[in-house]
């Protein structure tokens, strides 16, 4: 099959799904969660049938405190957000939760001050960066071609900026907030894209040593029609893994398991779709500067 001849299409598809993305993250940004604002989270559960509204705690938290984000994540079960508490300030809140609601169960608790957040967002945006400069000199050294290292990272970044709009719009539309399993689904989400596409390069690299007389947009057709089939029958045992967490997994997870999710189909998409027509697009440049050069 002629894959390359249909790569209009493929960078349109990518198109569709990263502009809205994109305009959402200029526009809006990410929500970001107390583990990069500072702050303290609660998640509570109240007895099945009860329900707490933004007034009732006004009135049993501290006077200071600055409610951010009061969300239901299960049946008479919440997460509150917002500035820091201290450990007395805490447990009294604790306290007059009891008071009012007879039995309250803690899931989670957590304080951040502001300078771990900020350390956190800091050494997060340094592994992206590294991840991605170690990723281009890797590929760039296996396959002893600059245009495999630099074609891999678009195809890499082009996943990762669909997860970052997806969940842009998500904080935007739903609440959802971006926290440390946002970042390690992102920093995965980065080495499964670049898993596949080594697969269809390597193929690639195969293919030229047995028919070196064939034209490159040959070899790259024959590559991604040869490796096709095994990358969406690998994925797809991935796909409905993280499709059943999604589903059916507590609400601490889900968000975790979406985000695994769009980055396995994204990196599925993109290694046959975006990394290959990338080289193909490199490949005609350069023979282009070439001719120019000989007239």
């Amino acid at each position: 099959m002629q894959f390359l001849r249909h790569s209009t299409w493929f960078f349109f598809i990518s198109l569709l799904v990263l502009v809205p993305g994109v305009f959402s993250l200029f526009r809006y940004g990410l929500r970001p969660s107390v583990d990069f604002t500072g702050g303290s989270l609660l998640e509570i559960r109240l007895p099945s049938g009860s329900k707490v509204t933004r007034e009732q705690l006004d009135e049993l938290l501290p006077t200071d405190f600055q409610l951010a984000t009061l969300q239901q994540s299960g049946e008479s079960q919440y997460q509150i957000k917002g500035s820091e508490l201290s450990v007395d300030e805490r447990q009294n809140f604790l306290l007059a939760l009891e008071s009012e609601f007879e039995q309250v169960e803690i899931l989670r608790s957590e304080t951040i001050g502001p300078t771990l957040s900020a350390e956190l967002l800091r050494k997060t945006l340094n592994a992206v960066i590294l991840t991605a400069v170690l990723i281009t000199c890797y590929v760039w050294y296996r396959f002893r071609d600059l245009r495999y290292g630099v074609c891999a990272t678009i195809a890499m970044f082009h996943d990762s900026l669909i997860l970052l709009g997806s969940f842009s719009l998500l904080g935007y539309f739903f609440g959802v907030e971006a926290d440390v399993l946002f970042v390690t689904a992102l920093l995965t989400t980065l080495s499964f894209s670049v898993h596949d596409t080594i697969v269809v390069y390597d193929r690639i690299r195969e293919l030229r040593r047995k028919h070196p007389r064939h034209t490159y947009t040959e070899i790259l057709d024959a590559a991604v029609t040869e490796t096709l089939a095994r990358s969406i029958n690998n994925s797809v045992t991935i796909i409905l893994m993280l499709l059943a967490l999604s589903l059916l997994g507590g609400a601490t997870i889900r968000w975790f398991s979406i985000a695994l999710l769009i980055g396995a189909i994204t990196g599925t998409y993109s290694s046959p779709f975006t990394a290959v027509p990338l080289l193909g697009i490199w490949d005609r440049l350069q023979r282009r500067r070439q001719l120019a050069r000989k007239r």
